[in-house]
């Protein structure tokens, strides 16, 4: 079904794959090819795209410029905020301010909707695109309206993938795009390229997300495509349709690779010129010979219903595996999330012959996608949910989709059948809508089952689960009354639609200030909208204070910074920092504060030792300089030639969304370094550069626990003059730790070194 290449490959004539083996050269010549491994390289779709929008001479590492960005309502604040104070005065290139997360106002009185008039008041100053709220889900709107064969676009969410349009698209903290806003780069060393090589045909009842979670569960774990470029080629593309590979794309990003492209064919050209946008397509694909870093080769027609448990997409299992082993694969879930202390009794879920849910949902950029909807309304034609305790909503992916299925009678169909449907928005991706009750069971076509995705608690004892499927199935589920069903076992006619898209929904509220900003156009602040505060220089010397030690596998953005009603709150970065890590360890916002306020001590009397830190090693000794005194070249180290920070260890932190606020929020209490034995995406650890946060990669994590203090001496001098090791002392035992930064570029050092991207840019 799939199948990983254990060296990279040769594709040649986009048909036939030559492993990079043994015997590569004489197949090589068999065929005929005589280019370089390097000039092959040169022949993927990506370098192509990538030496177009890099400003650089060098290919090995680069300097791009996007053609647009975009965000959403719960990014685009803290973006506008900081480029401002970087100096922005108008949008450079097209910027999509999109309002599809906090587009409920729910939470917070007015906050959130005083952030839509903020975006609406900043798209006429700078020169931007505001979508209003209800109107579509960030993804949806830039493939209709901003996609084009070669194109870039960056975006402050995780899911900013438009691939199977042929452009190439990057979700990144929120940092990288006021680069973007004040003139800069990104910058990267050029990622490996991997091909993923499509043939034969899906069967009758399997969708996008089916095959996207066969590719995550083949490619997360191994970290096979992360960092990478996902190039998909091959014969079986053109038996997909556009809606498919768009549902499949944009569940890419699961496999933490880093962007992704497709071959582009008369079906992406249909769909440009049918949204008025004929001239954005050409042709892409491979050149004759192509060489890739890695390759998979997926049979479409092996591709099975899937079904991804808590708490990952990854956790994936096919439909048919867990009908036949139901008991053994939820006990082993419920095993596996006790060691994160969490009792899921997903046992319960087994009864009456089967696997049960209480709640579905197909919604957003991976499930609300118009041929998704109308296959799920196909299979619903006639039946009805009943009044049990089963519920089922539909959120079409935008309000182009729900008019088109409106006219069709899909809308009829499902409310006929007890399915609600609803507006364009994010909400059930991340916690902040249809949160179902304790212990419950909800089957969503969406693009994460992360915890408290959902939107429960379970710090206050609120636990309930997501299980990733495709709208098909959770339609042929619905029918049942929420039993596990694949669609593949039912007998439904699905129907051939025509999509006939509609842009005047878009013409009449959109507004498109696009090149013609309004410098004389005030912002529109609300109360909760606030500045960054100050944060301070890398110091000399750092002494750094580990108030959070977690030992799960991976860590995400969702546990650094909670979604969910906290999301509201991310125009106000010390009000946002007080939900800091507060669902995976409660007590680290009062740890963190109480090293800030050492260094605020420490400043406000430097010559001094500051009471509240005497003591706080072993009993053996009082005073911490002296620890410090005992370290080689620190005999006279005082406490006014250091700085003192806070510091998270976590193994892999940082996999899924794009959030800065995972590392801003962390940097508003004081937070100095992040200890990590590698980290989960690029993304995060771009958010640590860009806030002033040392991203450290250590070896040895018994070496220190909760509550160590660490001394970097010469921390400053080791970031500039580019120390591949950093010696770190664990005070109480001196025990010498070594630490590397990974790789940086200029920039990214002197970002360290002046605090953060804000005090760089204002230098």
């Amino acid at each position: 079904m799939i199948n990983l290449f254990n060296t990279g490959a040769y594709l040649v004539n986009g048909k036939d794959i030559i492993a990079d083996d043994a015997d590569v050269s004489a197949k090589l010549a068999q065929k005929g090819v005589t280019v370089s491994k390097e000039q092959a390289k040169t022949g993927t779709i990506s370098y192509g795209i990538l030496a177009a929008h890099n400003k650089g001479t060098d290919m090995r590492n680069l300097t791009l410029r996007f053609d647009s960005l975009t965000s959403h309502d719960i990014t685009y604040v803290g973006i506008i905020q900081t480029a401002r104070a970087s100096g922005m005065d108008k949008f450079p290139m097209p910027y999509v301010l999109t309002n599809c997360h906090n587009s409920l106002c729910a939470v917070g009185g007015t906050i959130n909707q005083d952030d839509h008039v903020f975006a609406h008041s900043a798209a006429q100053k700078y020169g931007g695109i505001y979508v209003p709220p209800h109107l579509a889900v960030i993804h949806s709107y830039n493939r209709e309206m901003m996609a084009g064969c070669g194109k870039m676009i960056l975006g402050s969410d995780s899911h900013t993938r438009y691939g199977a349009l042929g452009t190439m698209a990057v979700g990144e903290g929120g940092g990288e795009l006021a680069k973007q806003l004040v003139g800069r780069t990104y910058d990267m060393p050029c990622a490996p390229v991997v091909g993923i090589y499509l043939e034969g045909e899906v069967q009758k009842g399997v969708g996008p997300q089916d095959v996207a979670l066969a590719i995550i569960g083949a490619t997360f774990n191994n970290g096979f495509v992360k960092n990478k470029v996902m190039e998909f080629v091959g014969p079986g593309i053109a038996k997909l349709s556009i809606d498919f590979r768009n549902g499949i794309d944009v569940m890419t990003t699961e496999t933490a690779c880093w962007s992704s492209i497709w071959i582009t064919d008369d079906l992406v050209k249909n769909y440009l010129k049918e949204r008025g946008r004929a001239g954005d397509y050409k042709e892409l694909k491979p050149a004759d010979v192509a060489y890739y870093d890695g390759f998979i080769k997926i049979d479409l027609s092996k591709i099975e219903p899937c079904i991804a448990l808590p708490f990952h997409p990854s956790n994936v299992y096919t439909i048919k595996e867990l009908q036949a082993n139901a008991k053994d694969i939820l006990a082993k879930t419920e095993e596996e999330n006790k060691k994160t202390g969490l009792n899921l009794n997903l046992g319960l879920k087994y009864h009456d012959g089967g696997v049960w849910a209480e709640q579905a949902i197909i919604a957003g950029c991976s499930g609300g996608i118009f041929e998704n909807i109308m296959a799920a309304a196909d299979i619903m034609k006639g039946a009805n949910i009943g009044s049990k305790n089963f519920t089922m909503s539909v959120y079409p992916e935008s309000q182009p989709t729900f008019l088109e299925l409106v006219k069709n009678g899909a809308v009829e169909t499902f409310m006929k059948a007890g399915v609600l449907v609803r507006e364009a928005f994010c909400g059930p991706c991340f916690g902040a809508g249809d949160t179902p009750a304790n212990n419950e069971l909800s089957i969503r076509h969406v693009t994460r089952n992360f915890m408290n995705r959902e939107g429960s608690k379970p710090n206050d004892g609120q636990i309930a689960s997501v299980a990733l499927m495709d709208a098909r199935s959770i339609a042929a589920s619905a029918i049942n009354g929420g039993k596990i069903t694949a669609a593949t076992e039912i007998n439904a006619k699905y129907g051939k639609y025509k999509f006939f898209f509609d842009k005047s929904v878009y013409d009449k509220r959109v507004y498109d200030g696009t090149g013609e900003p309004d410098t004389k156009k005030e912002l529109k602040f609300g109360p909760n909208i606030k500045d960054w505060p100050k944060m301070p220089a890398l110091p000399e010397n750092l002494l750094i204070k580990v108030v959070s030690y977690i030992t799960d596998p991976v860590t995400t953005t969702d546990e650094l910074i909670p979604s969910g009603e906290t999301s509201s709150y991310r125009s106000n970065p010390l009000k946002l920092a007080e939900f800091t890590l507060c669902r995976k360890d409660p007590g680290y916002v009062k740890r963190a504060k109480e090293v800030l306020e050492m260094e605020e001590n420490r400043q406000g009397n430097a010559s001094h030792i500051p009471d509240n830190i005497r003591g706080i090693l072993d009993g053996n000794l009082n005073d911490i300089c002296n620890y410090i005194k005992k370290i080689d070249g620190c005999s006279g180290m005082t406490f006014s030639d250091l700085g003192i920070g806070s510091a998270i260890f976590a193994k892999k932190p940082g996999d899924g969304s794009a959030r800065e606020q995972a590392a801003s929020c962390q940097r508003v209490l004081g937070a100095s370094a992040n200890l990590a034995l590698e980290y989960a995406t690029k993304r995060y650890r771009s958010n640590l550069i860009n806030w002033g946060i040392l991203p450290f990669l250590i070896t040895d994590e018994n070496a220190f626990k909760l509550d160590s203090y660490i001394f970097f001496p010469g921390i400053k001098a080791a970031v500039k003059e580019k120390k591949e090791e950093i010696i770190g002392y664990v005070l109480g035992n001196n025990i010498e730790i070594k630490a590397t930064l990974g790789e940086l570029t200029d920039a990214e050092r002197q970002i360290l070194i002046d605090g953060c991207l804000i005090n760089y840019y204002a230098k």
